[in-house]
């Protein structure tokens, strides 16, 4: 019971957290070329699926460094 506990918990922080990086992420875009919340959002999720990569690995190297990265800084 209490391993599960610990795995929820974890779980959920990691969640949070992830939310989080995406605001921060959607809030740089939307700041950068004046877009919507939404439409930051839908150009994050392209730029997953085209580069192949997990969103919470681009928006982690987004925030980190203020620019979409390229494929190989994703690996």
């Amino acid at each position: 019971m209490a391993l599960a506990n610990a795995r929820t918990q974890h779980h959920l922080t990691h969640a949070i957290r992830t939310r989080q990086r995406i605001g921060e992420a959607t809030g740089i875009l939307i700041e950068r070329y004046k877009l919507t919340d939404r439409q930051a959002f839908t150009l994050l999720a392209k730029a997953s699926q085209n580069l192949n990569v997990k969103l919470s690995a681009l928006v982690e190297e987004l925030v980190r460094t203020g620019s979409f990265p390229e494929p190989r800084e994703l690996r």
